[in-house]
């Protein structure tokens, strides 16, 4: 039968093994399975800084300490949303979390989500490496697809899947709700074959060599990554 009319066949497809959430070591992050007793302190403290942070998760913000310990538990009890806790190596804090979910490896397909960087962590070279960590383990593992999905509201969310090398590939509108409100959902991916390409991307831009005495970037990720992905977001044209 005709490829073009069915699909390429896959020969050889074996699926790939569920996360073992093993620590993930890198230059400037490290991440660590989510743990309530470990983490949950250190997370809330950095956490409070910003209350916006939980605008567009469907929990949050923790009124205490005690209520988001109570939280890393229930949600830690589960196999699926797989969670890690990231640590800065420059400070040594833990200062975001980030989880794996919807996990099929059936059809070797694995989503990222649930992405909370409080403001200590933002924008820092450890926050990159994380998530280069995460689709580093999913495309070294077999996986053939990595999904991103996020409030198509949430224009930060929607630029940062961009920029780590996200296609974006529409909105579905009406999704789900979230908080008593309605949420459209904006869908990204990458997919094996452009691993390749974005791992050079990420490698040049976390080398040391890319960055000024001053801690600026030489060349941006979204320009490296660029070539990489199938589909721009047409929402941050001119943005």
């Amino acid at each position: 039968m005709s490829d073009t009319k069915f699909g390429a066949k896959l020969l050889d497809w074996t699926a790939p093994p569920r996360p073992s959430m093993a620590p993930l070591e890198g230059r400037y992050a490290r991440l660590l399975r989510l743990d309530a007793d470990a983490h949950a302190a250190d997370l809330h403290r950095a956490n409070s800084a910003d209350s916006a942070i939980w605008d567009y998760l469907p929990y949050g913000p923790f009124s205490s300490a005690a209520a988001y310990h109570r939280w890393i538990r229930q949600i830690t009890a589960g196999d699926d949303p797989l969670f890690y806790a990231i640590q800065s190596r420059e400070t040594g804090q833990f200062g975001g979390v980030a989880s794996y979910l919807r996990i099929t490896p059936d059809v070797g397909v694995i989503e990222v989500g649930h992405i909370n960087f409080a403001p200590e962590l933002q924008r820092t070279r450890a926050a990159t490496e994380a998530l280069f960590l995460m689709m580093e383990w999913v495309f070294e593992a077999g996986y053939r697809r990595f999904e991103w999905k996020c409030d198509a509201l949430n224009m930060p969310s929607r630029r940062a899947a961009q920029r780590l090398g996200f296609s974006y590939e529409g909105i579905f509108r009406q999704a789900t709700i979230v908080k008593g409100r309605n949420r459209d959902t904006a869908w990204f991916a990458c997919i094996d074959k452009e691993w390749p390409a974005l791992r050079e991307a990420f490698q040049a831009w976390l080398s040391p060599s890319n960055f000024r005495a001053n801690g600026a970037q030489k060349e941006a990720l979204s320009d490296l990554t660029q070539l990489a992905r199938a589909g721009s977001d047409p929402a941050l044209i001119g943005r």
